[in-house]
């Protein structure tokens, strides 16, 4: 902001459009409602809604389960081609939230800033995977963007299902496939304003 510019006044703010803040997953083994933090992650969540108004997650598959970890998913189609994505955006895993069971973060390669259209769930408490410095590749975390609040149940199904080698994947991939059809955002109206996730509460590696 420069010298010259002057705040908005009140009634702009209030006037300006509110970013959505809820998604409905459909899968083919149930739906997952996820609540989305824009005020932790404004950078994760304005990309992940991107590509869920360009329909690129429509037809997808979660491509990497593995029990008692996460479940991953967002990049391939369900023939195993990698659908075309839009360019990294910048890590946000110093937000304070944490990887517990039932988040959602984004997938990433060994460069923390490399993030695109990739996300998982976590199935468990996964602190591990929680920012603690720059240092290294593995210390800078994975970013949480938001968190299932209705369907674990599905998650919990997808992460029990058997897994192993299939196309150019060595392992962890679902040999039942489970697809996502469609992602639906909710419109503001309707959905609840999110709770402010605690800090305490809230590595997979995108695959290419």
């Amino acid at each position: 902001m420069t010298q010259d510019t002057a705040p908005p006044s009140a009634e702009e703010v209030a006037a300006a459009p509110a970013q959505p803040n809820k998604v409905i997953m459909r899968t083919n083994m149930g739906d997952l409602s996820i609540e989305l933090y824009p005020e932790k992650a404004p950078k994760s969540v304005a990309n992940f809604l991107e590509y869920v108004k360009a329909g690129h997650y429509n037809g997808t598959i979660f491509h990497r389960v593995i029990d008692g970890f996460m479940i991953q998913g967002g990049g391939y189609t369900a023939d195993l081609q990698l659908k075309p994505m839009r360019p990294a955006i910048e890590h946000e895993g110093k937000n304070g939230l944490s990887n517990l069971r039932g988040t959602l973060a984004m997938a990433r390669t060994s460069e923390p800033h490399s993030a695109q259209a990739q996300f998982f769930i976590n199935v468990v408490d996964n602190p591990r995977l929680d920012f603690v410095s720059e240092q290294t590749a593995y210390t800078w975390g994975y970013t949480v963007f938001g968190k299932v609040i209705e369907g674990m149940d599905v998650v919990d199904k997808i992460r029990s299902l058997e897994t192993g080698a299939q196309g150019p994947m060595s392992r962890d991939v679902p040999l039942q496939t489970v697809l996502i059809e469609k992602v639906d955002i909710v419109p503001v109206a309707e959905a609840a304003p999110p709770a402010a996730p605690a800090a305490e509460e809230a590595a997979p590696a995108v695959s290419n």
